[in-house]
């Protein structure tokens, strides 16, 4: 049998390292949710910069701090932002969304979706000309990094044990920046997106294939 974990694929008796989480975020799923978001996204100035923020882990450690570093760090690429979108999971700590609500809420500029409403997140994927993303979040950064848009993170110097080794492994290969607020929104850079997905189901293919079973599609 085998076991998919968020950075690692088992297929029978094998291994097979991902660089990233497995999602559903393709390319096909990115066609649809542009087509389902247009009305909402199209009519946004450009650039459009979209910031999902994650949670605090045991090897990612952060609070008020992080959110206040981050605030600080937006108002900074404001002048080279057509507009900015931000996003807060199920695992944002209130002391962690209340400071960017607090500060961007009546922002002309900025829209922060507090959860209420429909998910925008695929609308996102679809319609960022950039992300920031907390660097705890392994599959925000996959889902965003399979757009081979520019994807700056921050917080990564927080994090250890595999945390740290994904961050490391994404700016090695050119898939992510560390944010600083020094960017330039405007100037964009791309990269192969990350496709781990379809690799994995193309191993696991192979593995049952190399057992006499097929799968149909």
């Amino acid at each position: 049998m085998w076991v998919i974990s968020s950075s690692w694929l088992w297929v029978f008796d094998s291994q097979v390292l991902t660089v990233g989480a497995l999602h559903q975020a393709d390319s096909a799923a990115l066609r649809s949710a542009a087509s389902a978001w247009h009305d909402d996204f199209s009519p946004l100035p450009k650039p459009l910069l979209v910031v999902h923020i994650g949670g605090p882990t045991s090897s990612c450690r952060y609070g008020a701090d992080l959110a206040k570093e981050l605030t600080a760090m937006l108002h900074n690429v404001f002048w080279s932002c057509g507009s900015i979108r931000i996003s807060f999971s199920r695992r944002t700590p209130e002391k962690v969304s209340k400071i960017l609500l607090e500060e961007f809420s009546a922002h002309p500029k900025v829209y922060v979706w507090d959860g209420e409403g429909p998910n925008p997140h695929l609308g996102h994927l679809a319609w960022a000309d950039a992300f920031i993303i907390t660097a705890d979040s392994v599959s925000m950064l996959s889902e965003a990094c399979s757009t081979g848009k520019p994807v700056y993170v921050i917080g990564a110097e927080r994090c250890t044990w595999k945390f740290a080794d994904l961050q490391k492994s994404l700016r090695e290969q050119g898939l992510v920046r560390p944010f600083t607020g020094n960017e330039d929104i405007s100037e964009s850079w791309s990269y192969p997106p990350l496709n781990d997905t379809a690799e994995a189901a193309e191993r696991v293919i192979e593995a049952l294939a190399e057992r006499g079973w097929t799968v149909r599609t």
